[in-house]
């Protein structure tokens, strides 16, 4: 499988949000831009190095942003790895948080439960009591174990491909054309 990601485009600006208020090589690049380069980097082998080609008019591959479009873009997908990293430390605090929670609630309502079944309620009452207890205080944990088994996966794996973004060889060829 090709590992070049082609963009053609008549001007470097239509790559990035011209409603950034940040200097050329800080600009986020612009949505549409994003989504493109990152599909095509999600089709790619995981561990294959990718490489960003930028098509530019011939004038326009001169000018200082074309040459400076290299950086702008490690600099772009560098920062978007720095903020999922950021999120997937968030998720992983908000985990712990909600465990020590869940733990605190079963334990609680093993507590309960036990005493429950010492007390002067009916059988039926209180195995029904002790049972519902039970339930309410493993579904307390609930969100931390899908936090811990399944929902870092996703950011993880969003993290790498930004990590992978940011290292790619990104070249400008000019052509009669872009478009």
């Amino acid at each position: 499988m090709d590992t070049d990601i082609e963009i053609r485009v008549e001007r470097v600006s239509q790559l990035f949000n011209m409603l950034d208020p940040f200097p050329f090589r800080e600009r986020d690049l612009d949505p549409e831009a994003e989504a493109y380069i990152v599909a095509w980097a999600r089709e790619m082998p995981r561990r294959s190095p990718v490489r960003i080609v930028v098509h530019l008019p011939e004038g326009e591959a001169a000018t200082p942003e074309a040459r400076g479009l290299p950086e702008a873009l490690r600099h772009y997908f560098v920062d978007r790895e720095i903020a999922v990293a950021g999120e997937l430390k968030e998720l992983f605090r908000i985990g712990r948080l909600s465990l020590a929670i869940g733990c605190a609630v079963l334990a609680v309502c093993l507590g309960i439960a036990g005493l429950i079944g010492e007390g002067a309620f009916s059988r039926n009452l209180a195995g029904f009591a002790a049972e519902g207890l039970l339930i309410l205080g493993w579904v307390a944990l609930w969100r931390p174990m899908e936090i811990f088994l399944y929902d870092w996966w996703p950011i993880a794996r969003q993290r790498s491909l930004y990590r992978r973004l940011a290292a790619a060889d990104v070249t400008v060829r000019s052509g009669a054309s872009a478009a």
